[in-house]
């Protein structure tokens, strides 16, 4: 039986050993998925099973998927771009880090049909998630992306990846069309990210990697203002779909049943 799993801290939350199971079940294949709550001293043990092939798969969440990169031997275009791995695997006895966080935002934009073309963009945070939903808006064709980070300096940092940053003081709200929350304020139903949002906004999306729970105190925020909001519930569907593919070589069905699963 071949062994996969998906590690972090906080790791209660993650209902991706709920998902996979699901489709590995559904697709009659002999393996299991687990989560595994790990400490920044056990990613090197954790990663060395996996060149030993005692696990065949990891799925990498806050805080640890920068932090996993040093003890891997070669990473894909998308996760060296962004300097950010969620999936890691063996092939031909190297260890590949590779990102779908990429491809799952982007499907789940295209999903809800909201238009990202020559809008601006607002992320709050910039943590391990953040790279890819910058990387996916660029390849959007946003017209303009300012983050704001209660650490400015960690802001600053993301425009060694990406020259084209506006970064702002945690607290200022510019103008955008599209609001990202990419910190873990909101894991908690009783978290609220203080930010002064002015009362005249409408019609833009606020948008929460978050997915459980499904509607945090910021996406209440939003739709009480009269904006469209949206969980991270099809942005982590979809990178999984893609991790699964890449694992075991099949492409698991996104259905009804599927959705309801997460509810």
């Amino acid at each position: 039986m071949k062994n996969y799993l998906v590690i972090g801290n906080p790791i209660e939350h993650s209902l991706s050993p709920k998902l996979h199971n699901f489709w590995i079940k559904k697709n009659k294949i002999d393996a299991i998925y687990s989560k595994q709550k790990l400490n920044d001293s056990e990613i090197g043990s954790l990663i060395l099973k996996v060149k030993k092939k005692l696990i065949d798969g990891v799925n990498v969440t806050i805080p640890f998927k920068q932090k996993v990169i040093p003890f891997l031997d070669i990473l894909s275009l998308e996760a060296e771009s962004t300097q950010s791995v969620n999936t890691i695997y063996l092939e031909n006895n190297r260890l590949v880090g590779h990102n779908t966080d990429i491809d799952g935002f982007s499907l789940s934009i295209k999903k809800i049909d909201f238009e990202v073309t020559n809008k601006e963009a607002l992320i709050l945070g910039a943590g391990g998630v953040t790279p890819s939903i910058i990387y996916a808006l660029n390849k959007m064709n946003v017209s303009k992306i300012t983050v704001t980070n209660r650490t400015r300096e960690k802001a600053e940092n993301l425009k060694k990846l990406f020259k084209n940053l506006d970064i702002i003081e945690w607290g200022n709200i510019t103008n955008f069309d599209i609001i990202i929350n990419t910190t873990s304020v909101g894991l908690n139903t009783k978290d609220e990210i203080q930010l002064e949002l002015p009362k005249e906004i409408k019609n833009k999306l606020f948008f929460d990697v978050i997915y459980n729970p499904q509607e945090t105190n910021f996406l209440k925020k939003g739709k009480e203002l009269g904006n469209k909001t949206e969980n991270g519930k099809n942005m982590f569907i979809h990178q999984a779909s893609a991790a699964f593919e890449i694992w075991h070589g099949v492409q698991p069905e996104i259905n009804n049943d599927v959705m309801r699963l997460l509810d």
